[in-house]
């Protein structure tokens, strides 16, 4: 892999701006557990294993209304472990690398874990949404408000959440975090679609785009269609993925291997290329 990883620092080092698009692998490195398949969702969740629950099962909005205890159980549990998790050292190289650019950095995101604000990106697409922000579930509006101070506290050994549960500041009913799940009519999107309008309004404006794909999977295509239209229209893309990498359409690289060990090699190639250049 190491032509591979040699080209890709050329295109970093060429490149007049810097797109990041983001799966669910992204944060495996920051200890965050893999939900690929149902035998990897257990063993981060064994309450789950021994009801039979898969994760698309839990990630259902019905649950809200049909038992809200165990809703809030799942989201409160993550919005906690989401809280405690420190980003790994990947995001601040692609911070590093897309702020030097010209044309700067965006993020394009599946995951609804805010590890990209954490990590210091001011401008984030949360394609589905943020854990870190609520609406009402009864529907009484199309507010969205910040979790920030909100604790729900769980039965570790039920996974199901304590009352008093989230409730909107507006009617007084049930909240629901401001996240698209599975089957979900009722997700209020303006929030996130703010986000999306301001990256295509700069995606427009930014030649010599360098998309780099980290760990997005085909089951859940939205991040592989963003990078793919967005590097066949001004760029090149940079797939990182350890189990589907491959490269189609357009000018790409694939690279097999997990994001942070990918971004810190690269990252020893572009450095060794300005020590280079300085002595020049």
């Amino acid at each position: 892999m190491t032509d591979e990883l040699a080209r890709a620092a050329e295109l970093i080092s060429a490149a007049g701006a810097l797109l990041v698009c983001a799966g669910a692998g992204m944060g495996v490195d920051s200890g965050l557990p893999d939900f690929r398949g149902d035998e990897g969702f257990w063993r981060a969740y064994p309450p789950y294993a021994r009801l039979g629950l898969q994760f698309a099962e839990l990630a259902d909005p019905r649950h809200f209304g049909s038992d809200p205890e165990l809703a809030w159980g799942f989201y409160g549990h993550r919005l906690a472990l989401y809280r405690e998790t420190v980003p790994h050292d990947g995001f601040r190289l692609l911070r590093d690398w897309g702020s030097a650019m010209p044309g700067g950095v965006r993020v394009f995101t599946s995951n609804v874990d805010g590890q990209f604000q954490r990590a210091g990106f001011e401008q984030v697409a949360e394609a589905h949404g943020s854990i870190h922000y609520l609406q009402c579930f009864e529907g009484c509006g199309t507010d969205i408000w910040s979790a920030d101070g909100l604790e729900v506290p769980i039965d570790e050994e039920t996974m199901r959440a304590l009352t008093p549960l989230p409730s909107c500041p507006r009617c007084g009913g049930l909240a629901r975090p401001n996240i698209l799940m599975f089957g979900d009519y009722d997700w209020v999107p303006h929030r996130s679609q703010a986000q999306l309008d301001e990256l295509t309004t700069w995606r427009r404006r930014n030649r010599d785009l360098v998309v780099i794909e980290l760990g997005a999977g085909q089951a859940v295509p939205t991040v592989r269609r963003q990078s793919e239209l967005a590097s066949a229209a001004k760029g090149a893309l940079i797939r990182v993925n350890p189990r589907e990498p491959e490269v189609r359409h357009g000018r790409g690289i694939s690279l097999a291997a997990p994001a942070l060990s990918t971004l810190t090699s690269v990252d020893e190639l572009l450095s060794a290329a300005k020590g280079r250049d300085s002595r020049r």
